[in-house]
């Protein structure tokens, strides 16, 4: 007998948004956090992903600002650069990840970090009121930080902060919401990853829901 299942894609779209909205618990959250919330909890099929997720009170604002300016996004890898939905971005941003960039192993070795720190000394052309997309590597977050330690150094516009893993993922979220050196997101904990970090750009740059 051939399987039988739901092949309307919209009807799935809609029943997985509205599955989401009934058992989530999204009080906290203002009209256009919970707009990003329930694309990360959709992007995780994980109920439960609201109560690590957590907003600077601007966040929102500034992020879908700086891309309605067509603020360039940086993505920390290429799983993330790929999984942007180009037609969303209102101003046609460009998206930039430098990971595999020429020099960047050298670079690594040099620095004595990992390629997607070293990465993101190639962003200084870019980084300025830019929106910045962390799903990936701790090290790169944290490499982040540093580098806005120095005031002098261009200030991106928001950060989504979400890299996911057991070594330094948690802490490096933690740093970066104590510190909130921009308006950034993160989700907070091991939990994040690539498909939840492109999914809160993805709603950021769409209003449509």
């Amino acid at each position: 007998m051939p399987y039988k299942y739901q092949t309307n894609g919209a009807s799935i779209y809609l029943q997985s948004f509205a599955t989401i909205r009934a058992e989530a618990d999204l009080t906290r959250f203002g009209r256009d956090e919970e707009q990003v919330v329930v694309r990360m909890i959709h992007a995780a099929g994980m109920v439960g992903l609201e109560k690590h997720c957590h907003f600077s009170n601007d966040f929102v604002s500034k992020a879908r600002e700086a891309l309605e300016n067509g603020a360039p996004i940086l993505c920390d890898a290429r799983m993330v650069s790929e999984g942007i939905t180009r037609p969303r971005l209102p101003a046609k941003n460009e998206v930039i990840c430098t990971l595999h960039d020429s020099g960047i192993r050298e670079l690594a070795k040099k620095m004595s970090n990992t390629r997607s720190a070293a990465a993101l000394e190639f962003w200084r052309p870019y980084i300025s009121g830019a929106v910045v997309v962390i799903g990936n590597a701790p090290t790169a977050l944290f490499h982040l930080l540093n580098m806005l330690e120095d005031s002098s150094y261009p200030r991106p516009a928001a950060i989504i902060g979400c890299p996911v893993g057991f070594v330094g993922a948690a802490e490096s979220k933690q740093a970066l919401w104590a510190d909130q050196p921009v308006p950034c997101c993160i989700v907070k904990g091991r939990l994040g990853g690539s498909a939840i970090a492109v999914a809160a750009l993805n709603a950021l740059a769409s209003r449509l829901e």
